[in-house]
């Protein structure tokens, strides 16, 4: 196989959910949404109509990560080269710092219009098709449509997440501009729950909407039409003209090597930067048999490559320093050489909770996909288009209100961006997709994955079972229940100040499909802390 995996550590259950086959594959954290995307393969599609045929059908089977008005970046590999794809949209041009604090925010607000930012995901379906798809968006979007309008049955990751959305909304959203999000998700009053039917007659519509023009209709038609009209009815900045001036970006991956293998993340305003310091730095320690010290080591990289990336990622158009100079052997010996024995302190942020999707897919003629699409913060800013089913995101919350910071608010500018898709090459061969959504647990779930898979010798899916971390500020780690006792009092015992939360769905659902190079068979992992499935033939 692509990385020699050791069947003597991914006993059972991490091979129970593991997968092997030669036609194709697809992986993502809703069962439903993954047979949708292996459905358009068996028509004849490859793998980036698969993608998109997935990511559609995920707003509608896991609305509570994602939604028709958030944002997707994806890196597809076809014709032996990797493409990237940013469309994540800027903030509208009429906002500004001095506009928002004049409404009473000493810092952007997280729901309502203020937060939200021109939505890429639609664009982003449309893009792919044209450019690599081999069936019509049509075809694409039929199995999102399908559900939408005929329902289907709540599974029970997706039943908690709703429940939780739901009773948040319900304390704090009262204005009349929520009123559409209770209509859409709420119907009976309340949330749906496990294995109980939902469906949306509004966004079958849209869908098909977006099918048949192309997504022209989300930026310059008739949705358009409707989504900036509520936006001015509501106090909103989005405009027309900002919706009619979007386009996504056809950007160039970057990359660092590590163990020998190619990881390959999303230039800014993405934070697969982040992962990629982090790597970095790690890769210039010796290899070592010693838990203890492997996990001291990941923790100090974490802390440092995000204090560089909370103080460097926005607009690529406006970052100070150059990303290839953040990825450059100079600056990773320097932050390296700040690890020592004892537990730093470094330049601290709060993370909020993330709400996003991630999925793989593969083909039996070499292309595969990592996409990831989000609405943010679960259900996003709250704001749901009257009679349309579009729930648009929130990613602007996390732009800042100070003038000086570089990601300070500015109108038409991209936000620093948490969603990250990855993919893992050697010696110039694609072996796979590789993604862990979840706000700042992303680089961190990418690098934990991959030294699993590289260092460890873990198969795909026990590189996802393993105990997870995550640094949340200072020299506070979350770790899972299952983290070995031992190593968290160890690390304790260097400065590390170590906690379980009660809550266990903070830490990434992640997906994996490598390929043998030398047979063409896909293997894939699949989250178990959700409703993860794999649909393959």
């Amino acid at each position: 196989m692509p990385i020699p995996f050791d069947p003597l550590v991914s006993p059972y259950p991490s091979t129970r959910n593991l997968h092997y086959a030669r036609g194709g594959m697809v992986a993502t954290s809703q069962p439903l949404a993954a047979q949708a995307g292996l459905d358009v393969l068996k028509k004849g599609g490859n793998a980036i109509d698969a993608a998109i045929a997935t990511a559609a059908c995920l707003t509608v089977v896991e609305p509570t990560s994602n939604g028709i008005g958030g944002d997707a970046f994806a890196i597809v590999w076809t014709d032996g080269k990797l493409h990237g794809l940013n469309s994540s949209g800027p903030a509208p041009m009429a906002i500004s710092i001095d506009k928002v604090k004049a409404l009473g925010h000493t810092e952007m607000p997280k729901h309502g219009w203020i937060p939200v930012t021109v939505p890429g995901a639609p664009a982003a379906w449309a893009s792919l098709n044209r450019r690599f798809g081999k069936l019509t968006l049509e075809e694409c979007l039929a199995p999102a449509i399908h559900y939408a309008r005929n329902g289907y049955p709540l599974s029970p990751s997706l039943g908690r997440g709703w429940a939780g959305g739901y009773n948040y909304y319900r304390r704090n959203f009262t204005g009349p501009e929520y009123a559409p999000w209770f209509e859409t998700f709420a119907p009976k009053g309340r949330a749906p729950v496990t294995g109980e039917l939902w469906k949306s007659e509004a966004h079958a519509t849209t869908l098909e909407e977006i099918a048949a023009t192309g997504a022209t209709s989300f930026y310059e038609g008739s949705l358009a039409d409707k989504i900036t009209a509520f936006s001015k009815k509501h106090g909103g900045f989005l405009r027309e003209e900002d919706l009619a001036a979007f386009e996504p970006e056809w950007i160039d991956p970057i990359s660092v090597k590590y163990r020998g293998y190619d990881i390959w993340e999303l230039p800014p305003n993405g934070q697969g930067l982040v992962a990629l310091i982090a790597l970095n730095i790690l890769n210039g320690f010796p290899p070592t048999v010693d838990a203890l010290e492997t996990y001291h080591r990941q923790f100090e990289a974490m802390k440092l490559a995000f204090t560089c990336g909370k103080a460097t990622i926005t607009d690529p158009t406006h970052m100070a320093i150059p990303t290839k100079d953040l990825l450059g052997y100079t600056f990773a010996d320097a932050l390296r050489g700040q690890i020592g024995p004892r537990a730093l302190e470094p330049a601290a942020f709060l993370p909020p909770k993330g709400g996003t999707v991630y999925l793989a897919t593969a083909d039996g003629d070499g292309n595969m996909v990592s996409f990831i699409q989000s609405n943010y913060m679960g259900f996003g800013s709250g704001i749901v288009i009257p009679g349309t089913g579009i729930a648009m995101q929130n990613r602007g919350a996390d732009f800042s209100l100070d003038p000086a910071h570089p990601n300070a608010l500015t109108g038409g500018k991209r936000t620093y961006h948490t969603i990250i898709p990855g993919f893992l090459t050697k010696d110039g061969e694609a072996l796979g997709p590789f993604g862990v959504m979840g706000g700042y647990m992303q680089p961190q779930g990418h690098v934990q994955v991959i030294m699993n898979m590289i260092d460890q010798k873990l198969n795909p899916q026990a590189a996802l079972d393993a105990p997870r971390w995550q640094w949340t500020q200072g020299k506070n780690f979350e770790v899972e229940h299952h983290f070995p006792k031992a190593i968290a009092q160890g690390l304790a015992a260097r400065g590390h100040r170590i906690s379980i939360p009660l809550e266990s769905g903070s830490f990434g659902r992640g997906q994996i499909i490598l390929r043998d190079p030398s047979t063409g068979v896909l293997i894939g992992g699949t989250e178990s802390r959700t409703d993860g499935g794999i649909a393959s033939w």
